[in-house]
């Protein structure tokens, strides 16, 4: 997505870490929970670790 929002401040987010959805808010992007190196269980849409917030497990 090409937006020529700024990026969100002091929180050293690089521009693929994220990208703002219709309703303007933040989605961090699969690279950015990877760089994060753990699951915070929020049900999060790009988690890479396989979290399923509804069973409160994970899949992978």
């Amino acid at each position: 997505m090409n937006d020529d929002r700024p990026l969100p401040k002091n929180n050293g987010l690089e521009p693929d870490d994220f990208y703002y959805n219709e309703m303007g808010f933040i989605v961090f992007t699969e690279k950015y929970h990877l760089k994060r190196g753990h699951c915070c269980k929020s049900g999060c849409k790009h988690c890479p670790y396989g979290y399923d917030k509804r069973t409160d497990s994970f899949k992978k």
